[in-house]
């Protein structure tokens, strides 16, 4: 035996979970804290180091909508098995009453349709996503708050001793699964906080919410005021057995702008991988991006309420381009802002481009990952006019 004094360092992360981190700050915009949370406790699970007999970790999003919460969940099963629609979501609203429960375990033996009837949260549904390498469920109650008590109550087993019993007697075994539970509560409360009515510091904290430099006094009342909305709301029982709660904090204009490149890239994506048409590649110009922020910006929304614009302002137009053969595969289109008319004009700058300079010039222009780009295909050559 060897002694030596080395002094550690408990601050560092694995490789696997470095990757995890770095792949969720690229998909997701200002929610640093919930990412922080996320990483731990994939890294306790890594180590074998989370607690035996249980979920591999609980989580309660808190948060105003359009903030990310959901988006956070599909990042996270998008990074670590490879699909974002790789979870299972538990859309709450649908269980308001306490008979729809046999929707989620399936009707007891001897009742009517029980045969017909196939659980939700049965154990190959919960590990129908597992690859050779992760052996993990995503698991999502969206809007806990509108469940109802039966649902509250099953969850109870569900977090502490990670097992569900369906309504034929089986166990179903949630040890290798991440429950992630989404409210708004307190929305109203956190918008308040930075959007006061009166006084001279309204001003201020809406200035510093828009730059998206919140001080760390304002930061913790928003906390606080999701925290107890939670409280209210939620048993002590029920609140013991989450892990981790997670106050999701309001996008401002600083975080919006940068979710308007992440779209944009993803649209681009969404040409490139195409099966409909020949992919194009497009390139916005500045104030054709500050239109789609002044139409997309609203503090109450959120992210949402950009995409519906980019849809609106962006994507519908280019469908109605691309249907009439005004953009075919190769082309470079230029989307710019026209001030007289108030919209979007859009126009074409070169014609059969190679799949590598279409590559480069959208990489250029809305930064879109190597990765993705390099799906697109060589466009087809026009066949010359008769």
């Amino acid at each position: 035996m060897v002694r030596i004094n080395k002094i550690l360092d408990p601050t560092q992360t694995g490789q696997d979970a470095e990757k995890l981190n770095g792949d969720l700050r690229k998909r997701i915009v200002g929610q640093v804290q919930a990412i922080d949370q996320i990483v731990n406790v994939y890294q306790m699970h890594l180590a074998g180091m989370n607690s035996p007999g249980r979920p591999v970790g609980n989580f309660l999003f808190l948060g105003p909508t359009g903030s990310g919460k959901t988006r956070l969940v599909e990042a996270t099963a998008e990074s670590l098995v490879g699909d974002a629609r790789a979870m299972i979501k538990v859309d709450c609203a649908e269980f308001q009453h306490s008979h729809e429960i046999a929707k989620l375990i399936g009707s007891p033996p001897g009742y009517l349709g029980h045969r017909e009837t196939h659980p939700l949260l049965s154990q190959e549904v919960l590990n129908q996503y597992h690859t050779e390498t992760i052996k993990l469920s995503f698991v999502l109650f969206d809007e806990i708050e509108k469940a109802s008590d039966s649902l509250w109550n099953l969850l109870l087993g569900i977090l502490d001793k990670a097992t569900l019993t369906l309504g034929d007697n089986r166990r179903v075994d949630f040890s290798h699964a991440m429950i992630f539970m989404t409210s708004n509560l307190g929305a109203s409360e956190m918008g308040s906080i930075l959007r006061p009515n009166l006084g001279f510091a309204t001003s201020e904290i809406e200035a510093r919410h828009k730059s998206g430099l919140l001080d760390e006094a304002t930061t913790d009342k928003v906390s606080r005021a999701g925290l107890e909305a939670a409280r209210r709301k939620f048993t002590p029982e029920f609140m013991n057995r989450i892990d981790k709660v997670v106050v999701f904090k309001p996008l401002g204009p600083a975080e919006l702008r940068k979710i308007l490149e992440l779209e944009l890239g993803i649209l681009q994506t969404r040409i490139f991988n195409s099966s409909m048409t020949t992919p194009f590649v497009f390139s916005v110009t500045e104030s054709a991006r500050d239109h789609l922020l002044r139409e997309g910006t609203d503090l109450k929304y959120g992210a949402r309420h950009l995409k519906r614009a980019i849809d609106r302002e962006l994507v519908h137009p280019m469908s109605n381009l691309i249907a009439t053969q005004q953009v075919r595969g190769g082309d470079l289109i230029n989307v710019d802002f026209g001030a007289n008319d108030n919209r979007l004009t859009f126009s074409k700058e070169a014609e059969d481009m190679s799949a590598y300079a279409m590559m480069q010039i959208s990489e250029a222009s809305v930064s879109v990952p190597l990765a993705m780009a390099a799906t697109a295909v060589t466009p087809r050559r026009r066949r010359p006019a008769a």
